[in-house]
C-alpha cells in the first residue's frame, strides 16, 4: 500500500477513536466526578451561587451540547480557559511546552544513546564480568523508587554540595541550562536500568540468529555483526520503545517538573489535578490521546523503513 494512502487511512481511523476518548473524558468529569461548583464554591455554597456558577461554566446545558463542546475543543485546539487562573488554555500549553522540551528533549537523547551504547557493549561482552556486573545495576536501578532517587540528587548533590540548582526556572537559552541538568542526570539514571535491560534482551534475541552465525562463518568482524547487522535487525523494537516515549517530550514529566519547580506541561497538569482545574485536565487528557494515536501512525510507517520486509496494510 502506498504510504499516504495507508496515512490518511490511519488518520480517518483515529477520528472514532478520538470521538469514543471524548466521550470517557465526558462521563469521567461529567457524570462521575463531584460537581465542580462544590469544589469551587465550597460546601456552605449557597444554591442560588451554584445555579450562577452551574450557568457561567456552561454546565447548565444539556449532556449532548458538553460533549460536543469535547469533541469541538479536540478538533479546534480551543479548550477555553482555565477555571483557576483564567487564562487561556492554549496559551498556558504554549508557554509550558518550552520548558518541558528543555527537559525532556536531552533526557530522550541522551537515556537513549547510554542504554543502546551500553546494551550493545554487555551484549558484545555477553557472558563475562561486565555483563554481569550491568544486569546486576540495571536490576539495582530499576528497584530503587524514582521519589528517593530525586531527593537524593537534591538533598545531595544541589544542597550539600551546591553543584547544581535544586529548583526554579529561567527562560531562554542559556538561562535555563543550569536549572535542568540536575533533573536530565537523575531521570536519566531512573530510566537507565529498565532501558538498558530491554535493549540488551532484544540485541541479545537477534546475536544468536541464524544469520549471525553465518556471518561470523564467513569470518566477518564482531564489532561489525554488532553494529552493521545485529543492531540494524532489532530495530523494530527499539524504535517501538524510543517512539512511545515522543509524547511525553511534548506533554512534560509530571513529578520531575513539580519537583524542580519548573513550569512545564507537566507542572501544570499537577497543578490542575490539585486545584480540580477541569478545562486544564481534559485539555490534557485529549493532548495525550492525540500524541499517542498519531505516534502510532509514526512508528509503523519507521518500521517499513528500518525493515523493507514490512508491509504496510
Amino acid at each position: 500500500m502506498n504510504i499516504y494512502s495507508y496515512v490518511l487511512r490511519r488518520l480517518l481511523y483515529t477520528i472514532p477513536v478520538l470521538l469514543g476518548v471524548c466521550l470517557i473524558i465526558f462521563v469521567l468529569f461529567n457524570l462521575v466526578a463531584p460537581d465542580p461548583a462544590f469544589i469551587l464554591l465550597g460546601k456552605h455554597a449557597t444554591q442560588i451561587q451554584i445555579d450562577q456558577l452551574h450557568h457561567e461554566l456552561g454546565l447548565d446545558r444539556s449532556f449532548i451540547v458538553q460533549y460536543f463542546d469535547i469533541v469541538k475543543s479536540s478538533f479546534t485546539f480551543d479548550f477555553g480557559y482555565s477555571w483557576a487562573t483564567k487564562q487561556n488554555i492554549y496559551e498556558m500549553i504554549k508557554n509550558g511546552a518550552g520548558p518541558s522540551l528543555s527537559i525532556t528533549g536531552p533526557l530522550f537523547i541522551i537515556s537513549n544513546i547510554v542504554a543502546i551504547s551500553l546494551a550493545l557493549l554487555v551484549a558484545f561482552y555477553r557472558g563475562k564480568l561486565i555483563d554481569k556486573v550491568m544486569l546486576i545495576v540495571s536490576i539495582g536501578g530499576m528497584s530503587i523508587p524514582s521519589l528517593a532517587v530525586v531527593l537524593f540528587g537534591q538533598y545531595y548533590f544541589g544542597y550539600k554540595l551546591g553543584w547544581f540548582e535544586i529548583s526554579g526556572y529561567e527562560r531562554g537559552f542559556p538561562g535555563f541550562v543550569p536549572y535542568v541538568i540536575l533533573p536530565v542526570i537523575l531521570y536519566t539514571f531512573i530510566s537507565f536500568g529498565a532501558d538498558t535491560r530491554f535493549y540488551r534482551t532484544v540485541i541479545l534475541d537477534e546475536v544468536y540468529q541464524d544469520y549471525v552465525r553465518t556471518a561470523r562463518s564467513k569470518g566477518l568482524n564482531e564489532m561489525v555483526i554488532m553494529f552493521k547487522h545485529v543492531l540494524k535487525n532489532s530495530m523494530i523494537p527499539i524504535l517501538t520503545n524510543i517512539i512511545i516515549q515522543i509524547p511525553t517530550l511534548i506533554l512534560g514529566l509530571l513529578f520531575a517538573e513539580s519537583f524542580f519547580s519548573i513550569p512545564g506541561l507537566g507542572s501544570m497538569t499537577i497543578n490542575a489535578i490539585n486545584n480540580s482545574d477541569f478545562p486544564v485536565i481534559k485539555a490534557m487528557t485529549i493532548l495525550s490521546a492525540l500524541g499517542f494515536m498519531l505516534f502510532g501512525i509514526i512508528t509503523d510507517v519507521a518500521y517499513t523503513m528500518v525493515d523493507p520486509r514490512m508491509r504496510l496494510k
